[in-house]
């Protein structure tokens, strides 16, 4: 079959090798599409701290069950399925009381253990997730990233009736804000330097899509939310200006979730934090709940899809779509490789 492998920063190769089997409790899935993540980019160009090439990539993906090992009994052959990426050890403190997506010793699949970009890969039946009939492979892949975003908008409990500010609009800010208002929210207002971001969010049905750079964004919060400003804010973007503008933002007593990833350190003015009492809340990748939540909310329309969708490439032209993004960076959302 064929694979992929990032054998070294901006350079992928295309090799054949052995088929895999399953064994006992997996299932064999036929891999049929691949979303390009933030972190594959960043990989790609040797600048994630916590991937190193070589590397078989793909986390985001969806296929077709081609075979169920022995000891497999709710999964058989055909079966249209996406995979949570997550590989566990099952015995660390987290992992004992449920919160296994922060397992001490966390793999991801296409990340530091050998990921989707393949044509066939065996998976652990535990991580499968059965997608609806009439579920496409492109909504299937990117189930993972709306997953994403409900693990962030779930840690700040129930959002019904609340009003939201997302900082960011790029794939993942977009998707949080979505499943936000998806699961009840008010009103939501996203802001993205980005006037191509901002319509994307505006044809996705995102009510408030604000330019910080030429509109007064506490002005458009406080006229969004009035009286009482935002009651969440949830920082999708990675840096220190947004993190200190959502600081700056909160309204006292309120919640900030991180969901961007820093890749420098950030200066928080902590006293501002203590002043607000503000509540700044870490999120990382998702539970299953949250992939049922994901499926749910693409299968019911209440998070759009299509607006996103930018290209695809074929699987023999893995480089080019790394080389199509890094040219096209102001004007791409969700790049697929096709299988």
């Amino acid at each position: 079959m064929k694979q992929a492998v990032l054998v070294e920063p901006q350079k992928v190769v295309i090799q054949d090798v052995p088929k895999p089997a399953p064994g006992p409790g997996q299932v064999l899935v036929q891999v049929r599409r691949i979303g390009i993540c933030g972190s594959d980019i960043h990989a790609y160009y040797g600048k994630h701290p916590y991937i190193s090439c070589p590397i078989v990539q793909g986390h985001e993906f969806a296929g077709r069950i081609n075979e169920a090992g022995p000891d497999v009994r709710t999964l058989k052959a055909g079966d249209d399925v996406t995979v949570m990426p997550q590989l566990v050890c099952g015995r660390c403190y987290p992992c004992r009381h449920g919160n296994y997506h922060i397992c001490s010793s966390l793999k991801v699949i296409g990340c530091q253990a050998e990921g989707a970009a393949q044509e066939f890969l065996a998976v652990d039946q535990d991580l499968v997730v059965k997608l609806p009939a009439g579920m496409d492979y492109d909504r299937g892949a990117m189930v993972e990233p709306v997953a994403v975003g409900a693990h962030a908008v779930g840690r700040l409990g129930s959002v019904e009736g609340k009003n939201i500010l997302v900082l960011g609009a790029g794939p993942i800010g977009n998707l949080a804000a979505q499943v936000a208002g998806g699961l009840g929210a008010a009103s939501v207002v996203v802001s993205d330097p980005s006037d191509f971001r901002l319509e994307i969010a505006k044809a996705c049905g995102i009510p408030h899509a604000i330019n910080p750079t030429a509109t007064d964004l506490g002005a458009a919060v406080q006229e969004a939310f009035a009286p009482d400003g935002a009651d969440a804010i949830l920082e999708c973007v990675g840096i220190e200006q947004t993190v200190g503008q959502a600081i700056s933002l909160a309204r006292k007593g309120s919640d900030i979730v991180i969901v961007g990833v820093f890749g420098e350190r950030p200066r928080v003015d902590i006293g501002l934090v203590q002043d607000k009492e503000l509540r700044l809340i870490g999120t990382l990748m998702y539970k299953a709940e949250d992939y049922r939540t994901a499926v749910e909310l693409i299968r019911s329309g209440r998070v759009k899809l299509e607006p996103l969708m930018t290209r695809h490439f074929p699987f023999e032209q893995y480089a080019e779509a790394y080389r199509f993004i890094e040219k096209n960076r102001d004007r791409t959302m969700k790049v697929f490789i096709d299988l």
